[in-house]
């Protein structure tokens, strides 16, 4: 699992009244995401001018929590010697801005109530030169601390001087594989594929900016019996319209894409291939030309996947996504070691042969017939994946 680390800062704004009660906002520092603008005026241009210093995100947010750790392990020292180096446990607090818990841990190796070393503690912090601003006993012994106002923006100064906002590299040994997006070649997207598409991009760049090695995969609906019809349907339709730059000379509706033009053509190649059984056997033909390598079918269908890519890459584009072709790699790469894949599950017994074909049975799904559903098989030279239908999960990560 990948975790994502956010840091919140708690900056006060001072009362107007003595006693009023005090008034907070919350400053969230979030991974830096894009490229840092360095130029006059650009986080990187002050970096640059202020001068990089390599150790500035440990010096940032975190490391006001480590003040405030030694400024009570100092006092813990001095009024309990006994105590010196003891953890102070300080942590983040809803009621002041740290508490430490140490005076409920350590009374009892001293032979003191909570309450009272907390208020020695309390005391010892209050004359200290440091971050702390106000120092509370409550309970039975809690210290509840406030951060000088100096501090907090001392520390805040830190991260915007830092190019990359005081945020540390915690993924930078891990390789981690985002498969998102994932659209269908000659269809439109759905809200399914824009939602996977926003999601993983937003876990790429979280990701890459805490130091992981991204890859980046978008795998393409681009191979099935489904091409065999719009390609055959295309063949014997010169005149129709679906190529990007016939589409943006304005002859057709100005508002139409690639992918919107060949999903409504593909359309009405279904319904020919329905209706029409001569077209139904050219479109079959169709599709074991194409998973046999016909070097014109292969031609067509590159096109009609080059076409959707680049109507992909302007939806891309439009939302800033950061997918590129090179992250491209499609169901069709797997058709080349089909083949080998067939005659290992035949030798283990996996597949058998059935009517002429390669089929793998199902022992599981029973469907309304006697006969078996097939989840794979082979007839001649054409491979075809019949396996049930399944969901896709919307974005998916790995990582080593």
């Amino acid at each position: 699992m990948v975790s994502v680390r956010c840091h919140a800062v708690r900056v006060r704004v001072p009362s107007p009244a003595r006693g009023a009660q005090k008034s907070t906002y919350e400053v969230i520092s979030m991974p830096l995401v894009g490229p840092v603008r360095t130029g006059p005026g650009g986080l990187g241009h002050w970096g640059q001018r202020q001068g990089r210093v390599d150790d500035v995100a440990q010096q940032a947010m975190s490391s006001l929590a480590g003040q405030v750790e030694e400024a009570v392990t100092t006092a813990l020292g001095r009024v309990r010697p006994e105590l010196a180096g003891a953890d102070p446990l300080v942590r983040r607090s809803d009621r002041a801005d740290f508490q430490s818990n140490v005076a409920l841990a350590a009374a009892k190796r001293v032979k003191a109530r909570p309450a009272e070393l907390a208020s020695e503690l309390a005391e010892a912090l209050h004359g200290a030169d440091g971050p702390i601003a106000d120092v509370e006993v409550s309970g039975p012994g809690f210290l509840n601390i406030t951060t000088t106002d100096a501090a907090v923006w001392h520390q805040l100064g830190l991260r915007l001087a830092d190019e990359r906002l005081g945020v540390d590299l915690p993924e930078q040994d891990s390789r981690v594989v985002i498969d998102y997006s994932a659209p269908n070649i000659a269809k439109e997207m759905h809200v399914g594929h824009l939602r996977t598409t926003i999601i993983g991009d937003s876990l790429a760049r979280v990701l890459g900016h805490l130091g992981a090695t991204v890859i980046r995969q978008n795998h393409l609906g681009d191979w099935g019996t489904q091409f065999g019809m719009l390609i055959q349907y295309l063949d014997e339709h010169p005149e129709a319209r679906w190529r990007h730059s016939e589409l943006s000379s304005g002859k057709v509706d100005p508002g139409a894409s690639t992918v919107s033009a060949l999903d409504g053509l593909y359309r009405v190649a279904r319904t020919e291939f329905e209706a029409d059984a001569a077209f139904a056997d050219r479109a079959r033909a169709r599709v074991v030309a194409l998973q046999a390598g016909d070097e014109a079918t292969l031609a067509r269908w590159r096109e009609i996947v080059d076409e959707s890519e680049l109507a992909f890459r302007e939806i891309y584009g439009r939302l800033g996504v950061l997918l590129e072709p090179g992250d491209s790699a499609g169901e069709s790469v797997y058709n080349q070691w089909l083949p080998e894949v067939v005659d290992e599950l035949l030798a283990a017994g996996v597949a058998v042969h059935s009517d002429g074909a390669v089929v793998v049975e199902s022992q599981e799904v029973r469907p309304p017939t006697a006969r078996r559903p097939c989840s794979w098989c082979r007839s001649g030279t054409a491979a075809t994946a019949t396996t049930p239908r399944t969901s896709r999960p919307s974005a998916t990560a790995s990582a080593t």
